[in-house]
């Protein structure tokens, strides 16, 4: 085992202290995220009853959600670059979560797509500005395991976020409330008071930290710039970056993720309580948090595991062989084969994904790195848009609620061929394994 040097040793502590700081705040501003953009899933019965929203505008709404998270992703991102993380990822929390609550008021179609719309424009550059920041403060050996508990994120937002939904739709009538009206009100309002809650919270970067020893805080920033000073790529203009082909690789590679992954998000709860024969309540709450618990648990070991070993884009290829194959057999009729087919889906769709992050800023760094990694999350998150009018078409298209979740395996099973393809192109090989300190336990490389 490779023995560290001190300013290593030195970096490793202060990325313990950034990881004890600041991963946990940033995890329950992506629980709040995540959840206000996939609790739409939980309305749709009674929404649609109460407002007379059709099967087509519903699919065409949750989708066109990433319309305008697509076209301001870039833009935002490269502000956040220029007036700093704290402000920005607040401002996009407190519009977001003020939209999110006017859902409670929607009474037409025309109100449900246009908040939709604006719902995308306000979070646009959250993910991606995440994910840049995170290259503020943590080394490449480190990365895959942050990504790793960032992405908690979803899994918890269903895993509490579920019964929390179910709940608060089950508060049907209260003060003259639907139940659907309450979840959008509360669950948007819990997001910008966080939003503002990170005004106070959130450091910019490394050279802003008071809650770092100075000598600490030096070597994590020569590590940086001595690892950011090796990528032979990184040194290019936002635009340039932009037209990078490995980059638009991985736009696809990432579109194919997403449509797996809304797809199964957006019709989940309505899935599980087709598969117990039940109406959308806490009870179906519950029991669609399993797969998000059993995703928890993939993201807690995997992304580390990636990171120990090097490997990239096999171990990306193998998780999304087996969310393809949940996918396909969640449309058994059986309640306990459909609910443990969708664990293996939601787990390999969400572990994947820390171990795909890892990719870019392998041979990006600086605003390049910013611009390529909202473009990414940009084109990527069309699947979100395609996703659920796929599905529909397939359903339609060939008479069975099962069609659409075999097209979204196969499209699962082309994300996985792509990466498996990444690995000569030297985007997905193995990278050098971390190594661990032998006093304290910390990674590096």
């Amino acid at each position: 085992m490779k023995s560290l040097t001190n300013q290593q040793r030195l970096a490793n502590l202060a990325m313990d202290k950034a990881q004890k700081k600041l991963v946990p705040f940033i995890l329950l501003m992506y629980v709040l995220a995540f959840l206000d953009r996939a609790n739409i899933g939980f309305a749709k019965q009674a929404f649609q009853l109460s407002t007379g929203i059709s099967d087509a505008a519903f699919a065409l709404g949750a989708g066109i959600f990433f319309i305008g998270y697509a076209v301001f992703e870039v833009p935002s991102n490269i502000i956040m670059h220029h007036v700093g993380a704290r402000i920005w990822l607040a401002r996009i929390m407190i519009t977001w979560g003020i939209v999110a609550a006017g859902f409670a008021l929607v009474t037409t179609e025309m109100q449900f797509l246009v908040l939709r719309v604006l719902l995308g424009i306000c979070e646009a550059g959250f993910f991606p500005g995440i994910i840049y920041y995170f290259t503020y403060w943590f080394t490449a050996s480190r990365r895959s395991t942050v990504m790793g508990m960032f992405y908690f994120g979803a899994p918890l937002s269903f895993i509490f976020g579920s019964p929390l939904s179910g709940l608060l739709m089950d508060m049907d009538g209260m003060l003259g409330f639907t139940g659907w009206q309450w979840m959008f009100a509360v669950e948007g309002l819990l997001a910008s008071i966080v939003g503002i809650w990170a005004l106070w919270y959130l450091v910019d970067r490394p050279e802003k930290a008071t809650f770092i020893p100075e000598e600490e805080k030096q070597a994590l920033i020569a590590e940086l710039e001595e690892e950011n000073a090796g990528k032979a790529e990184g040194h290019v203009s936002a635009l340039q970056a932009l037209a990078n082909p490995k980059v638009l690789y991985l736009c696809t590679i990432y579109f194919m993720i997403q449509i797996g992954v809304y797809g199964v998000t957006f019709y989940l709860p309505t899935q599980v309580a087709g598969l117990l024969g039940k109406k959308v309540g806490l009870m179906v709450g519950f029991v669609s948090a399993i797969p998000w618990v059993c995703a928890l648990l993939a993201n807690a070991t995997i992304p580390r595991y990636s990171d120990r070993s090097g490997k990239r884009g096999s171990l990306a290829a193998g998780l999304m062989i087996a969310a393809a194959l949940g996918v396909v057999l969640s449309a058994s009729g059986s309640p306990v084969i459909g609910v443990a087919a969708l664990c293996v889906a939601a787990s390999g769709f969400f572990a994947c994904q820390p171990v795909f992050w890892t990719m870019p800023t392998r041979f990006l760094s600086g605003i390049a790195a910013a611009s390529a990694i909202a473009l990414i999350n940009s084109i990527g998150n069309l699947g979100g848009f395609v996703a659920p009018n796929l599905r529909v078409w397939a359903e339609q298209s060939f008479h069975s609620p099962a069609a659409g979740l075999y097209v979204l395996g196969a499209a699962s099973l082309i994300g996985a061929v792509l990466f498996l393809a990444s690995i000569p192109m030297g985007i997905g090989s193995k990278t050098k394994p971390a190594v661990q300190d032998s006093v304290s336990g910390n990674q590096s490389c």
